[in-house]
């Protein structure tokens, strides 16, 4: 069994997470099993969640038990918490959160797919195991890659985002209101895809158009908040020789009050400080563009650029989106 276990991949991650209704019954959600290993760390403790119990077949009970129990037999990651902490830091089947404490795996059975969080430390829950249908989870993941369109009333699409990137709802002066529909509020909304013409943000489901329309007869714009970009980064203004910081969705920059030499040893360490925070060149292009001409436009994502920050010119950037 340990053969067919793969760390998480893409998207799959946000799956391993209790989502809607909505999402959790297009992709086949059978339920999932919690655990821990107790104060010792040699116990496993578990508890199943139930969602759909049509899908809860003999079939299905058979695999998931043979799952579970083939990775709690000796050696095992699921045998005790030591195991699992080895597994989870020096294994390469297995994918690693943002949190820092949590690890992802997928294991396959001929019909299902078992997605697993993991972590290894005490006083928290080591396991959560959702279980799929596994080609409904696949197709949904296929669909998904093409990702959430953002249109205007007229179809005409203004840009996409991916599955569980972030938003924020607001007024082209960067004010927020709770008026005609809209729950527009300071706060980040993540966004889910669910097909080519509906989303989820927050808990609201919208069609894309009628998205569009509440935002045009709100007032409201929507700045997309990709996860392909840093929160912050340097950058340097030529003629103010000043350092700044951009963040990512706001318009204009910031004095990072750090300049104190002449413009190439400030441009160097600009340089230099965005290394040391891993933004690419690609990334820094796509920062600078935005916060000059609005993180809504193409040359804001980082995708449209080579790997030296060149800016890849589009055949067409006026795409219809239905």
């Amino acid at each position: 069994m340990e053969s067919n276990v793969a760390p998480l991949k893409g998207k799959e991650y946000l799956y391993t997470y209790r989502n809607s209704q909505q999402i959790s019954s297009q992709t086949g959600l059978i339920g999932y099993l919690r655990a821990d290993m107790g104060t010792l760390g040699t116990e496993f403790f578990s508890t199943w969640n139930g969602f759909r119990d049509d899908l809860n077949t003999q079939d299905f009970k058979d695999d998931i038990d043979t799952v579970i129990n083939s990775f709690r037999e000796k050696g095992g990651f699921l045998s005790n918490r030591d195991q699992l902490e080895d597994f989870c830091i020096n294994s390469d089947k297995v994918f690693a959160y943002n949190t820092g404490v949590d690890y992802g795996v997928r294991v396959n059975t001929k019909d299902y797919a078992f997605l697993m969080r993991l972590n290894p430390y005490k006083g928290n829950y080591n396991l959560y195991c959702y279980c799929y249908k596994k080609d409904w989870l696949d197709h949904h993941l296929e669909k998904a890659e093409r990702g959430i369109r953002f249109i205007d009333s007229h179809y005409n699409e203004k840009f996409r985002l991916y599955d569980g990137d972030q938003i924020v709802i607001g007024k082209p002066d960067g004010s927020f209101d709770t008026h005609n529909g809209l729950r527009d509020r300071s706060e980040r909304y993540d966004v889910r895809y669910i097909d080519d013409y509906h989303f989820e943000y927050g808990r609201n489901l919208r069609h894309i158009c009628e998205f569009a329309e509440l935002l045009e007869k709100s007032g409201n714009v929507v700045v997309p908040l990709r996860a392909s970009l840093p929160d912050q980064c340097y950058t340097f203004v030529e003629g103010l020789n000043m350092i700044a910081i951009i963040n990512k969705g706001e318009l204009g920059y910031t004095d990072a009050k750090s300049a104190n030499g002449r413009p190439s040893e400030n441009r160097a360490m600009v340089n230099k400080m965005n290394e040391q925070l891993g933004v690419t060149k690609a990334q820094y292009a796509a920062m600078k563009q935005g916060s000059r001409f609005g993180f809504d436009k193409p040359d804001a994502d980082p995708k449209n650029y080579t790997e030296k920050g060149t800016l890849i010119k589009p055949k067409n950037r006026n795409h219809d989106a239905r």
